[in-house]
């Protein structure tokens, strides 16, 4: 249901599937959003010219959502069209330019992180073995999982995390594997809260955290991982990407990546979350990502799709953010909630409506870097599980 501007209603659609209700406040944000649905939709949430009626904005996400592919809208096909051409400028993530994009949304107050997400602030896709596992155990099983499948088979192994957030992988890694790791991202509060968080633990001298884009690391490790930071990179940077992880990562050594991604092949990335949530973001398509692993010289011994799990994630995110929210608007304000809101809901309903997904890839150097079979992961995860019980 739709009520315009002039008080008019409009119905559409039947009893079967999502319902929802909005009512446009202007005729200015009916030309916007009809214009140019992909930034203006969003927007006008942020501005209250845009208000759902008797639901909430996530009702009124599952309906278009729901109901995307069953309606072509020219405006949206020129959108995307021109996202795509666009691509080489919006993702070039220079240096400099990768530093002020991840400020943008890394560098917000940190106690809002810590209203959403889990006690760990692990801010990417969890690993549900069931649906009735909690953010947090499934945030600890992503770690393990990732960790089985680095094989860190013996202690002191030198691992590099790119883009370590505020540090729960590096020091999970250090107190389940006893690896040494060194954890580097571009943002300060992260970096801030990482190396405080590893002097409380006792583990400063396992882990270190530095202020360094990817492209400035020039040492070998025996490890690599990298978990939610490859949707900064651009596709214009792939192959710089991957060619630096083979530098750093010594003969025998493993890298694993773990990003979002597509299943319907290269796209762009929607222009509202370009402008308000990840500057310079993109969720590559694995077609798009091969080809420069390949031409690194790298080999890939392993991909995993993860599918749904974080939309699951994500559901968690958005309750606790609702049970929050008052919280996190004295620190704000209602339009940055509502921007938020908007965000958190969107992207669960693109993993669980629409086409992405996240893969794990791993990667080696040489062949007979890792066991020819998937047993060790498996059992990895087994005797970490089994570590944990008997420390508790």
């Amino acid at each position: 249901m739709v009520l315009w501007p002039d008080g008019s209603r409009s119905d559409y659609g039947n009893a079967a599937g999502f319902r929802a209700g909005i009512h446009f406040k202007t005729d200015q944000t009916v030309r916007r959003v009809a214009l140019n649905p992909g930034l203006a939709l969003g927007e006008a949430y942020m501005d209250e010219m845009l208000i759902p009626i008797d639901c909430s904005i996530h009702d009124v996400l599952c309906v278009l959502m729901d109901n995307q592919n069953d309606v072509s809208l020219p405006a949206v096909a020129l959108a995307a069209k021109t996202g795509r051409l666009l691509r080489p400028l919006l993702q070039a993530n220079s240096a400099r330019r990768a530093r002020r994009n991840v400020a943008h949304h890394y560098d917000l107050n940190g106690r809002l992180y810590s209203l959403f997400l889990d006690r760990d602030r692990q801010y990417s896709c969890a690993y549900f073995a069931s649906d009735d596992v909690s953010l947090e155990d499934a945030q600890l099983a992503k770690k393990r999982h990732i960790a089985a499948k680095l094989k860190l088979d013996r202690p002191n192994l030198e691992v590099l995390d790119i883009g370590c957030g505020w540090g729960g992988m590096a020091l999970t890694l250090a107190k389940e594997f006893g690896a040494n790791v060194t954890g580097i991202t571009l943002s300060e509060e992260q970096l801030t809260v990482a190396r405080a968080r590893a002097e409380a633990e006792g583990l400063s001298g396992r882990v270190h955290f530095e202020l360094m884009d990817y492209r400035a690391m020039n040492r070998e490790f025996d490890r690599i991982v990298s978990v939610g930071m490859f949707e900064h990179v651009g596709v214009p940077n792939y192959e710089t990407f991957f060619k630096t992880v083979k530098s750093c990562l010594k003969p025998d050594g493993v890298a694993l990546i773990h990003s979002i991604g597509r299943f319907e092949g290269p796209g762009a990335t929607n222009a509202w979350i370009t402008k308000y949530i990840f500057p310079g973001g993109y969720s590559p398509a694995l077609s798009e990502v091969l080809g420069p692993v390949e031409n690194a010289g790298l080999l890939t011994t392993d991909i995993e799709i993860l599918r749904l799990h974080y939309a699951k994630t994500l559901a968690h995110w958005r309750r606790r953010f609702a049970a929050n929210r008052d919280a996190i608007a004295s620190i704000y304000d209602e339009r940055f909630c509502r921007m938020f809101e908007f965000y958190l809901s969107g992207s669960e309903l693109a993993f669980r409506l629409s086409d992405h997904m996240n893969f794990q890839i791993q990667l080696v150097r040489k062949q007979e870097a890792l066991p020819l079979t998937r047993d060790y992961m498996a059992e990895t995860e087994r005797r970490a599980a089994q570590f944990a019980s008997a420390a508790d």
